[in-house]
């Protein structure tokens, strides 16, 4: 299944009985190499196997384990993306942080433009005042979504084991922000990816999990 056809099932209602069987395909071509994905150690803490790319259109599995070795981030962990998020939770739990931005100097705001394996992390001159906001929790079989330009941040409590299918549709912003502390200057990141070997192993930890919280 592509996009649209993941889609169609959140849509429908029929999420739950049809994307973890997708996932657990995809894992296993991953596993065992029929699939050659690297997967990019994110900053804001989870692995990314990056599925699909289509113009505007992505779908991404996102993966959250104390055993996997992910990325730091120079900034923090609140983010808008430049693009409106729909996300299943494949197991596991995702609390979503809501931002709630006023006037004010807590923070600087962050373009993060990518280029390549590189992310430009540019400060700009906008400042914000920050606290967190109310707080989302999704279970198993559930979806959530997440607007182009909400600043938010994402915790996996409990075990910290978690996976959901992201899809993401591009709106007219190209950029993604992260917010900074006010005295952080410009910068530059480089991706951080897992090898071939190390990625089969992260989808076979994450279909055992998958496996083990679903009657297939």
């Amino acid at each position: 299944m592509r996009y649209r056809d993941l889609y169609t099932e959140i849509q429908r209602g029929t999420a739950a009985a049809a994307l973890p069987g997708w996932a657990r395909s995809v894992l296993g071509e991953v596993a065992d190499g029929r699939l050659p994905i690297d997967a990019l150690r994110h900053p804001l803490g989870f692995l990314c196997l990056p599925v699909e790319r289509s113009g505007r259109l992505g779908v991404c599995l996102h993966l959250w384990s104390p055993e996997f070795t992910v990325a730091s981030t120079t900034t923090s962990q609140v983010h808008c993306h430049s693009w409106d998020l729909i996300s299943f939770v494949l197991y596991g739990r995702i609390t979503n942080v809501l931002a709630e931005v006023t006037t004010g100097a807590t923070h600087r705001v962050f373009e993060v433009l990518s280029h390549g394996d590189r992310d430009e992390l540019r400060a700009t001159d906008r400042t914000i005042r920050y606290a967190p906001g109310r707080h989302e929790v999704y279970g198993q079989g559930e979806v959530y979504t997440l607007p182009a330009g909400k600043f938010h941040s994402t915790q996996i409590p409990g075990s910290g084991e978690a996976a959901t299918v992201a899809l993401g549709n591009e709106t007219a912003s190209d950029s993604d922000f992260s917010l900074g502390s006010l005295t952080l200057p410009s910068h530059d990141l480089l991706r951080q990816r897992y090898g071939i070997e190390e990625t089969a192993l992260a989808a076979r930890h994450a279909a055992t999990r998958l496996t083990a919280t679903h009657a297939f």
